[in-house]
Formats: C-alpha cells, sequence, structure tokens
C-alpha cells in the first residue's frame, strides 16, 4: 500500500474541492468532489451529478474512477473527497463497493472538523462483494 503523506493528502483534498466548484447538484445542494490517485503518479478528478431520475444521480468517487478507467487507469492508490463546505464527507456504500473492486487497501482521504483524517478503503468496507475464489468468478485485468 502506498502511504500518503500530509502534504500529499491536502493537493488531493485541494483537487477534490475544485472538482467540487463544478458539481451539478440542483436537486439536493450538496456539492462533492472527488480526486483518484494513481499509482503512475496521475490524479482524476469527478463531481456529483445529479438528475431529475434521482437513481440516475452520479457520485463523485464513481464519476472520476469511471473517467479513470476510460484512460486505462486501473490502480488507484488514494481517493478524496471533499463535501460541502468542508463537511466530513466519506464515500456512500455504493462508492465503496464499487472503488474496491479496483483497490480495498487504497487511501481514503477525508476532511473533518478542519483536521484531515485517514483510513484505507479496507477500513470503511470490510467485507466487500467479491467474485474472487467463486467459479466463474475471474477478474478481468
Amino acid at each position: 500500500m502506498t502511504e500518503i503523506d500530509r502534504t500529499c493528502a491536502q493537493k488531493l483534498l485541494a483537487m477534490a474541492a475544485e472538482a467540487r466548484g463544478r458539481a451539478y447538484a440542483p436537486y439536493s445542494g450538496f456539492h462533492v468532489g472527488a480526486a483518484i490517485l494513481f499509482e503512475n503518479g496521475e490524479t482524476i478528478c469527478g463531481c456529483n451529478v445529479e438528475n431529475a431520475s434521482y437513481g440516475l444521480s452520479m457520485c463523485a468517487e464513481r464519476g472520476a474512477m469511471i473517467a479513470a478507467v476510460v484512460k486505462g487507469l486501473k490502480k488507484p492508490v488514494a481517493v478524496a473527497v471533499s463535501g460541502e463546505g468542508g463537511t466530513f464527507c466519506p464515500p456512500c456504500g455504493a462508492c465503496r463497493q464499487f472503488l474496491a473492486e479496483f483497490n480495498p487497501d487504497m487511501q481514503v482521504i477525508l476532511e473533518g472538523s478542519g483536521d484531515i483524517k485517514l483510513y484505507t478503503l479496507k477500513d470503511l468496507l470490510p467485507f466487500s462483494f467479491s467474485l474472487e475464489g467463486l467459479s466463474g468468478g475471474e477478474k478481468e485485468q
């Protein structure tokens, strides 16, 4: 697992906050941004995008990971999530499961009460669903 230092964590949170500024959240009014760091040093950002058909809305973390896959990036080492006004904003359950597909050991960087909080995704989702070990559950690389 790649250890993220405070300087890197702050930089990723700043990138996530910038992405949050582009969020489309006319229904909830709650803007979220995410910045995902990959093992090659590249960072991909995303923001939440809501839809009148609420179930079609997309979280910032999943949007960023989808954009990364399009670029051929599949090995994230960290994700920073920035909620409205520095609100403590851990990834939702769907995002945790979605990200775990790519690296359950990645670091999750959050802000709250004016401080940086670091977790591993595995800490936030200890029993993620996986097809590993099940017959026919081969994962494409």
